[in-house]
């Protein structure tokens, strides 16, 4: 293969998987619940053949599916972002990230106000909407970060833009990300900032930033660049992996700008991978429980995906898949579900093969390197062969 797009829909979980009660999460499933909304709407996504994936039946099965298919399940112990990735790319975790649901010990507070001159409020799990609704009137009167966390592996700061530049909340998190390694080496320091008055009301803006934990080992970006070739991230791919492994990259402001962005790079002439991550599934609508808005994404990127395949030459191939769940409807927590995760491969040299239920993501990096012939320490199993 020449150019190999790997679109992950952020997100965008296939159901629960058999050890999801010790995640704390009870018959969830992303895509059953978006499919309860008025706004649903997948029919490109349907004749690819996402409904014949293992549990998917719901969303329609098709006798001649577009691509080949399968269901992924997820051999790291856990349900973020990172994890979900790194696995992804190749990475098994067999330890979760450390996680702080009573707020970050007062070492790992005193040394991030030290480094950055300024207090701490909240320290709590918290929703990011909720968190600046409650403590930004107190940090416009006092200066001082809103630090909070979730069930995830994450070091949050939030800071209004007119108080605090946003230079000095990236610099901040920098910081807290050269203090939170070795056993406080949480998955992501992420930069929140927000705007509004007290009168009005707070809301966060698109100028997040995450600063993530390196991986522990080569990835496929690494092993893709080393090879000499293009090696493209799409959204916040580049903050996942911590910079590393890449030869290009642009940052999104969202799902929108992910797909305009993901489509010029269909009509450029590359020879490798362009990696791509859409935010918005999880960030605007998983987390914040609206099955409307998630469906509406999904509809969407529905809307995009024939337009976006029209550009793919005989040596192209599209894969689409998820890192975890983010059940809208799942009212038990705001925070990630622990699902299998769909994938879709598309392409004019794709077989429509179903490939069932696989043990881990980190197949699809094990395909990928094998299609673009380059060397990867993996313990995912390449499906290549069956799907060409």
């Amino acid at each position: 293969m020449k150019r190999i797009f790997l679109i992950v829909l952020d997100s965008c979980g296939a159901g629960a998987m058999p050890d999801s009660l010790g995640f704390g999460d009870i018959g969830v499933n992303t895509l059953r619940s978006c499919a309860t909304s008025r706004y649903f709407e997948i029919p490109n996504l349907v004749k690819a053949g996402i409904g014949n994936i293992d549990g998917l039946s719901f969303l329609g099965l098709t006798e001649k599916p577009g691509g080949a298919v399968a269901r992924l399940a997820e051999s790291s112990m856990g349900k973020d972002t990172t994890i979900g990735h790194w696995e992804i790319a190749g990475i098994v975790s067999p330890k979760p990230l450390p996680t702080y649901p009573k707020g970050f010990p007062q070492e790992v507070l005193e040394a991030f106000e030290a480094a950055t001159g300024r207090g701490v409020l909240c320290n709590l799990p918290y929703s990011g909407t909720d968190v600046i609704r409650d403590y930004g009137a107190e940090q416009l009167r006092t200066g001082k970060w809103i630090v909070y966390t979730s069930a995830d592996s994450v070091f949050q700061i939030a800071a209004h833009e007119e108080l605090i530049p946003l230079e000095e909340l990236y610099d901040a998190c920098r910081k807290a990300r050269e203090i939170l390694r070795g056993r406080h080496g949480v998955g992501r320091v992420i930069a929140r900032p927000f705007a509004g008055s007290v009168e009005a009301g707070f809301t966060r803006t698109s100028n997040r930033h995450d600063f993530s934990l390196e991986p522990p080992k080569e990835t496929l970006l690494d092993a893709v660049k080393a090879a000499g070739l293009d090696s493209i991230s799409v959204g916040k791919i580049y903050d996942i992996f911590a910079h590393r492994g890449t030869t290009e990259q642009v940052l999104t402001k969202g799902n929108t700008d992910g797909l305009e962005k993901t489509m010029a790079y269909a009509q450029k002439d590359f020879h490798g991978l362009c990696f791509v991550n859409l935010v918005d599934f999880d960030m605007l609508y998983g987390h914040r429980r609206d099955v409307d808005g998630y469906a509406k994404a999904l509809a969407e990127f529905d809307g995009w995906l024939p337009g976006f395949l029209e550009k793919l030459g005989e040596e192209d191939l599209v894969l689409i898949t998820a890192d975890h769940g983010c059940d809208p409807a799942y009212a038990a927590t705001t925070d990630h579900t622990r699902e299998y995760v769909p994938l879709l491969a598309l392409g004019k040299k794709v077989r429509p093969v179903n490939l069932g239920t696989r043990r881990g993501f980190a197949d699809i990096a094990a395909t990928i390197a094998e299609l673009l012939d380059v060397k990867l320490d993996t313990p995912g199993r390449s499906f290549a062969g069956e799907i060409l």
